[in-house]
């Protein structure tokens, strides 16, 4: 089971601003990054969940880790957005390790969760056991 992580959609103002970032013909995106994740190789076949609003809304599929001439990484991205069903997730800084079995599950294709909830409603309701 691959390893994935949560990155928060930072500067993002709406899910539009998210899925504008995807948009576009290169195969790739890259994502910089101080740091290589120590469990980077458990990262092959994994993918980065975005956080807007306190919840985990997308994931993009992460393809490799490659060294910048500066000294930092890039996280390099497939171009493409993938929308799963909403699940709560803090904020945090930087990013953070997900495990397989915490991952929202991705939404099939023509299955639609409407808006994306805000993040504070997602918390309260699954602490009720509703999302």
């Amino acid at each position: 089971m691959p390893l994935h992580m949560t990155k928060i959609a930072y500067r993002a103002q709406s899910m539009r601003d998210l899925e504008s970032w995807f948009a576009g013909p290169s195969p790739d995106r890259r994502l910089r990054t101080r740091y290589l994740p120590k469990r980077h190789e458990e990262m092959k076949g994994g993918s980065l969940y975005w956080i807007y609003d306190r919840a985990m809304v997308a994931r993009s599929a992460i393809l490799g880790f490659e060294e910048r001439p500066d000294g930092h990484w890039d996280i390099v991205l497939e171009n493409r957005l993938h929308m799963v069903h909403p699940k709560a997730k803090r904020a945090h800084q930087g990013w953070r390790y997900l495990a397989d079995e915490d991952a929202p599950k991705d939404l099939v294709e023509g299955e639609v969760a409407g808006d994306v909830l805000p993040g504070k409603l997602v918390s309260e309701l699954s602490k009720l056991g509703l999302v």
